[in-house]
């Protein structure tokens, strides 16, 4: 295989024909930037379902700085994701629905305006309106100080902009696309982790793939922790909607969570004073250690789903959010390798995982846009096929206590 460049556009060459297009957007290396950017099938003269690319430089305010990646399809999904913020997903829409939610923080948030360790570790707080931001890697869970170290909330990967970032379109149908971006959190003598993130998505199709790559460059071996915190607000969202996923046990988070065991997977109406309540879930898996979960409208024609590898990520976080609309009425379906306790406790209840020098270990997932009651039934058949008859565990006792 060789490499062609022709205007800013490498081609990867096979056999004298052209596989796919990349566009490089970004690479820390050669000090690219690209900035404003954009392309279309049209331009690209590709047949099939019409999709186009985008990236704009966002300006004023907390943002100032910020980017936006957009994938557009006309009989699809529209997926925008900042590269600023660590390649996460800030929302995704089709046939009238939304995946995400409705932050009080408004701006897509410059990480070199939010400070990590203000409020006692709680500043990640200060840019959170993302649909889908990776919690991890180096540590994720709530902040906690140990050794003078701060280990600050859902760790640094969601505000840490990526150093590469490239765009790929196959030239043969479907014409997949993949956005990719390259997230370091290197520290002198404490991290050199890099973690390859990339979004595959099909032009025209409900469903995308989230495929992260996490490798150890370091000469010594090193913890990490990754939490898929994954978020959904109306119009899915809403009073008697759902969660629904096969499980072998559930428990509350605390003692406050313990409240609202009973009924833990139906949602009430946005409720004024309604703190947070949080669930750890075991999730079941069928033969080959694939699970889905999903949250589900009222009526039953509206929600989205995740399928994603237990063996990859063993654990599922149930975030239950049910606050007033403009305080942040949420839920999170958060797919990870632990539960969101502090580092201190993830590692000595074993739950923290290991990476050897020059080892990798990858993480997919894959998100659907449920659009209608033959979509919700299809997932829902998933999971009482995976279920079986096995009852799901409940206790009452909190599995930590921070």
């Amino acid at each position: 295989m060789k490499k062609t460049l022709l205007a800013g556009v490498v081609m990867a060459v096979i056999s004298g024909q052209a596989a796919a297009q990349t566009w490089l957007l970004t690479d820390a290396e050669t000090s690219t930037e690209k900035g404003n950017w954009q392309v279309s099938s049209q331009q690209l003269k590709l047949a099939g379902e019409s999709f186009s690319i985008e990236q704009k430089v966002l300006h004023g305010g907390k943002q100032e700085g910020s980017k936006v990646l957009t994938i557009t399809s006309k009989n699809g999904l529209t997926i925008s994701l900042s590269p600023t913020r660590g390649m996460d997903l800030l929302k995704v829409t089709g046939h009238g629905v939304r995946l995400g939610w409705d932050s009080p923080v408004k701006e897509v948030v410059n990480p070199a305006n939010i400070n990590l360790e203000s409020r006692n570790g709680l500043g990640w707080l200060e840019g959170f309106n993302e649909m889908m931001v990776r919690c991890g890697f180096e540590w994720t869970g709530h902040p906690v100080t140990k050794d003078g170290m701060i280990y600050t909330l859902h760790g640094k990967a969601g505000n840490t902009p990526a150093s590469k970032v490239e765009v790929i379109v196959d030239d043969k149908a479907p014409h997949e696309i993949r956005i990719r971006g390259l997230l370091k959190e290197t520290t002198f003598k404490k991290a050199n982790l890099e973690t390859w993130t990339e979004l595959r998505y099909v032009p025209g199709s409900d469903a995308f793939t989230v495929h992260d790559v996490l490798t150890n460059q370091a000469d010594y071996p090193h913890d990490y922790q990754i939490i898929y915190h994954s978020n959904f607000g109306t119009p899915i969202l809403e009073k008697d909607a759902r969660f629904i996923a096969p499980l072998k046990s559930v428990s509350p988070f605390n003692d406050y969570a313990k409240k609202g065991l009973d009924g833990w997977n139906v949602y009430g109406a946005p409720t004024k004073d309604f703190d947070e309540m949080v669930f750890n879930l075991t999730p079941k898996a069928d033969s080959n250690g694939k699970t889905v979960a999903a949250v589900i409208n009222s009526k039953g024609d509206k929600g989205a789903s995740i399928e994603f590898d237990t063996r990859q990520l063993p654990l599922l976080t149930m975030w239950k959010n049910t606050d007033t609309l403009k305080q942040g009425y949420v839920t999170g379906i958060e797919p990870g390798t632990n539960y969101a306790y502090p580092v201190t406790i993830e590692k000595e209840q074993g739950r923290v995982k290991q990476l050897q020098a020059g080892q990798s270990t990858e993480f997919t997932l894959t998100y659907t846009l449920l659009k209608d009651a033959s979509a919700v039934q299809k997932v829902e058949q998933r999971v009482k096929q995976i279920q079986g008859d096995d009852t799901v565990a409940i206790d009452e006792t909190p599995i930590a206590k921070e």
